[in-house]
């Protein structure tokens, strides 16, 4: 019940934590990898054992080739992410990163992606994520049509798309800000981790929406009168308990994954982790509320 009395403290911590990350991604912007903007990667491999990952880094910045990411990979190599590179460009590389007879390097493998091709995965990205979106808001507002009083069902969904936005725009800020500073870059697996996102929050919302529908429900069956902030706050204490215990199990799996896991997976997994707080959050301390405030005057009765 403190959680939908004092809701509109957790209004403004919420509004506080989508600010800094909508300004968050207005200064530094997202740094797209070459999935979205077209280029090469290199697979470099070590065979007597992986350099300095900061010495390797400071060859390549002397080599002039522009904005690259470099990411340890396995035990021994490194994964570079440049601009489309020439081959003679490509040669140059692998001398450079050749540091001395210690450190021969092998190519293990390289590939490259095309404008074009990163432009129509970008698009079909967010088309992705919009979909998604839209079909939770009509699949929701479906579910909740036979208890509509005194919020309407559709309302159900848009809280739900409103908790959503949150929980995508938290892991993105975090991103940006990564990105500036660690050069992190946005690539497939980032919108994998975000379309993860999108349905484990939807899930964990919609587990107290649900109770909220049986108790309205239940009121209705027996023709009892309960305020409808008194239905919305005695439903999230009967199911912030299992929020809380399923965000946590999940939590440490994810952990796992970014401490033990291969680097290559360490930016996906941080952006379930930021999702999963996130969302987790949102679903208790937002769209719970919001429904509520969505209530209405004059409508409190259930």
């Amino acid at each position: 019940m403190l959680v939908v009395k004092y809701r509109r403290i957790f209004y403004v911590i919420t509004t506080v934590l989508v600010v800094a990350s909508i300004a968050s991604i207005s200064v530094f912007g997202l740094t797209f990898g070459i999935d979205f903007t077209g280029g090469t990667i290199m697979d470099l491999s070590y065979p007597n054992g992986r350099p300095a990952k900061v010495e390797v880094s400071e060859r390549l910045h002397n080599f002039n080739i522009g904005n690259f990411s470099l990411r340890e990979s396995g035990e021994n190599g490194f994964i570079l992410r440049t601009r489309e590179l020439q081959e003679s460009e490509r040669q140059g590389i692998l001398e450079v990163v050749t540091l001395n007879e210690k450190y021969p390097v092998m190519q293990e493998r390289v590939s490259s992606v095309g404008p074009v091709i990163g432009e129509e995965l970008r698009t079909k990205a967010i088309i992705a994520l919009l979909a998604t979106m839209v079909a939770i808001i009509l699949f929701v507002a479906f579910v909740f049509r036979k208890v509509s009083k005194p919020v309407s069902s559709w309302k159900y969904g848009l809280i739900a798309i409103v908790a959503l936005l949150h929980d995508i725009l938290i892991p993105v800020g975090l991103f940006a800000a990564l990105g500036y500073v660690t050069g992190a870059q946005v690539d497939v697996l980032f919108v994998m981790a975000l379309l993860a996102i999108l349905g484990y929050s939807v899930n964990d919302t919609i587990v107290v929406f649900d109770r909220v529908r049986e108790n309205l429900r239940f009121n209705q069956e027996t023709n009892r009168k309960e305020d409808f902030e008194l239905t919305v706050g005695k439903s999230l204490t009967q199911t912030y308990t299992r929020s809380v215990n399923t965000s946590l199990t999940t939590l440490f799996g994810i952990l796992a994954l970014f401490f033990f896991g291969p680097v290559a997976t360490q930016d996906f997994a941080l952006v379930l982790i930021a999702g999963i707080v996130a969302g987790t959050y949102s679903s208790i301390f937002l769209a719970t509320p919001l429904l509520v405030s969505l209530g209405g005057k004059g409508r409190k009765k259930a």
